[in-house]
């Protein structure tokens, strides 16, 4: 599917498209603040980035839908909910660890953190989202996530989002997104925000709005998937 919002225009990316997709994801990442966090070491950051959404990109194009815009400025990944199969899910974990060596304790207990935190509602999760730096301010990522909402609300399904940077968040805080109880990395990690937008005509959980308990485990553990699908108003 094509959609174009003024000068911006969006399709369906295709395995064609991932080399482009991953430069995308990869240098847009070097600068989030989670980026300090999971890879600490600045000499190794552009390489293991690079390394971890190869992989990413090529498990979104398979069991994802994947947005960019027609110009390679920006892209999307995103998850239809609740959570895939638990062959889905290997493949994604063992794919992260081998992306991402020694650096994989931090990577997975961020995904522990956000499956332990995700809801169970049917949505559909945009897991990544990016814009290159010199495309960002024109509207460019309210018209990438806009033709994907325009797409999920005739369904009356709702979007879920973690946003990892006030920037971000403000991005969808505009498209109509609010905020949950946020989560704080340990060793002095950043804050991110859980954010939820129902659909047109649709309401919010009032469970998506009460606090969490705090995540336990092992740091190279990985949640759960949930498995829960209950149906939302609309």
């Amino acid at each position: 599917m094509t959609s174009t919002s003024k000068t911006v225009t969006v399709r369906r990316a295709t395995p064609d498209d991932a080399g482009r997709l991953i430069g995308i994801l990869a240098e847009s990442f070097l600068h989030d603040p989670v980026a300090d966090w999971l890879i600490h070491d600045h000499d190794d950051r552009r390489f293991v980035s690079y390394r971890y959404f190869t992989h990413v990109v090529g498990h979104g194009l398979q069991y994802a839908h994947v947005d960019m815009t027609s110009d390679g400025s920006a892209a999307a990944i995103w998850y239809a909910r609740p959570a895939p199969s638990p062959s889905i899910a290997a493949d994604r974990h063992v794919g992260v660890q081998e992306a991402t060596g020694a650096y994989a304790p931090n990577f997975l207990l961020l995904e522990t953190m956000f499956e332990s935190h995700h809801p169970p509602e049917a949505h559909h999760y945009l897991a990544y989202a990016a814009v290159s730096p010199a495309h960002q301010g024109r509207g460019t990522g309210t018209a990438l996530l806009s033709n994907h909402h325009q797409q999920i609300d005739p369904l009356c399904l709702p979007a879920y989002v973690e946003a990892t940077s006030p920037r971000n968040r403000d991005l969808y805080l505009r498209l109509g997104y609010l905020p949950g109880p946020s989560m704080v990395l340990p060793d002095g990690g950043p804050k991110i925000w859980r954010m939820w937008r129902a659909p047109v005509g649709g309401t919010i959980p009032a469970r998506f709005f009460s606090p969490h308990p705090p995540l336990t485990g092992e740091r190279n553990g990985r949640g759960g998937d949930h498995a829960g699908s209950a149906g939302h108003p609309c």
